[in-house]
């Protein structure tokens, strides 16, 4: 260890002892779960713990938070933790896919934006120089899914710690376990590297009545919620600085140019990725007549088992649909396989979604199922399945797919619906990076209009001004 290791030691272990904390009791992550790290009994206590920390934080050097960013990344992406994370997360929730937790939170570690994102304008001339620059907002309040608990929780402390705030977690109550060790992982690895105390914290026992503490406490100075309609809403409505990342319901549309082989496997592979818990996986194909038969046989090929009996499919919305025709709780996230053998079906173990052909009313095609349930909607022409695809998505903006390679009706859809994220001749989850260029992000905020979400996301616009002065054209 040379001497400026040695002295980040020393400093870290008197400023332990001098707030109370003592020292940890290990810089390994393997370690037991320790009292602390993070972690509060009351969401006060988490958010003054924040304040703190994000006002210690804000004399720390650009390079500072690139080592603790990068911390983030090293410690996810130790295998062990990454395992851990991903088994835990699917064990607790009951939904999702493991082998495909593994790739979502490797890939929130290894491609969301750092400081990197934080590009300073220089504005130079007779009148002298301004700066404009990304700066924090100081403490946030993060509000995090059941659905990507661990993915999000990375994702977040990433790209808000990069932008020099803190952030207090609210996650979901049936994903408590699994985002409390992610929290506890993360500032194992920050105290390992001298970052302030208390930069990422949440509380035990994640909780409705915890989120509203959070929402309504003043010194939080931005919220950021990711999840569905009614907790978008509720940030939005507190008064404060609000990112809500909300519902979508993703078509996908097929006309006649299109390679049906691959477009075929595209979306089997795109809806009945992590289940189809992602907001960005295709919930509904909208297919041009003309090759609507042959798309079908090739999804079936690929994992996709099919319903034709209008009995069978009634039986299928009995057990998946509540009475108001929403999703039923207990079925989001589960496979096609564990979905068809509630209903009395045997189906093989290469069965990756369940396709039917559907009118556009139904609540299949209209509704956000998160399950790996997939309408097919025929229809005459291109045309009609673009309007068709903008009426199903219901303006959230969200995520929109087409397979085809009339450039044209590829530039009128993407044109017209509007999405955060448009992906063309792909699965989905290109359009967060994987197997697509690009950086990652699990907080794609369509209702407040921020879209894809990073380090600058998290940031305010601030100017320096120097007068009359260092202007050298």
């Amino acid at each position: 260890m040379d001497d400026g290791l040695i002295a980040e030691v020393v400093a870290q272990v008197l400023k332990d002892f001098a707030s109370g904390a003592g020292v940890p009791a290990a810089c390994s992550t393997g370690a037991a779960p320790a009292a602390g790290e993070g972690i509060f009994d009351n969401m006060d206590d988490a958010v003054e713990a924040a304040v703190v920390a994000q006002r210690d934080y804000l004399l720390c050097t650009m390079a500072d938070r690139r080592r603790f960013v990068e911390g983030i990344r090293e410690v996810i992406l130790q295998q062990d933790n990454l395992e851990r994370i991903s088994r835990l997360s699917v064990d607790e929730t009951g939904m999702g896919f493991y082998e495909h937790k593994l790739i979502k939170n490797r890939l929130a570690a290894e491609k969301t934006p750092g400081t990197e994102d934080l590009v300073t304008e220089a504005l130079s001339g007779d009148a002298g120089l301004t700066l404009v620059e990304f700066s924090p907002f100081g403490v946030i309040g993060a509000i995090t899914p059941t659905t990507n608990p661990t993915e999000t929780i990375i994702c977040n402390s990433i790209g808000m710690l990069a932008a020099g705030n803190s952030v207090v977690f609210s996650p979901h109550p049936r994903a408590t376990e699994v985002s409390l060790l992610t929290v506890r992982l993360i500032n194992r690895k920050l105290a390992c590297l001298g970052a302030p105390a208390n930069l990422v914290v949440t509380v035990s026992k994640p909780s409705i009545d915890n989120t509203n503490v959070l929402m309504a406490h003043p010194k939080i100075r931005m919220l950021v919620a990711t999840g569905g309609p009614a907790i978008v809403k509720a940030v939005m409505s507190t008064g404060k600085k609000a990112i809500g990342a909300g519902a979508g319901n993703p078509p996908v549309v097929v006309d006649e140019t299109a390679d049906i082989g691959k477009a075929a496997c595209d979306i089997v592979n795109g809806c009945s990725f992590d289940n189809n818990l992602p907001c960005i996986a295709e919930k509904e194909i909208v297919a041009v007549a003309g090759i609507a038969d042959r798309l079908i046989a090739e999804m079936k090929k690929n994992g996709a088992y099919e319903l034709t009996d209008q009995a069978v499919i009634r039986k299928l919305e009995k057990l998946v649909l509540t009475d108001k025709g929403g999703p039923q709780t207990s079925c989001v996230g589960k496979s096609a396989k564990w979905l068809l053998g509630q209903i009395g079906i045997t189906a093989p173990d290469c069965a990756k979604v369940i396709l039917m052909e559907l009118p556009k009313e139904h609540p299949f095609v209209q509704e956000e199922l998160m399950m790996p349930i997939l309408p097919l909607v025929r229809v005459a022409d291109v045309d009609e399945a673009i309007a068709v695809a903008i009426e199903v998505e219901h303006g959230n903006r969200h995520t929109a797919i087409m397979h085809s390679t009339n450039v044209c009706k590829l530039t009128k859809m993407a044109k017209l619906i509007q999405t955060t994220i448009f992906v063309k001749n792909g699965p989905s989850y290109a359009g967060i990076g994987a197997g697509g260029e690009g950086y990652a992000t699990f907080t794609i905020a369509g209702p407040t209009g921020e879209g894809l979400t990073s380090a600058r996301t998290f940031a305010r616009r601030r100017k320096c001004v120097m007068v009359e002065a260092l202007d050298v054209r």
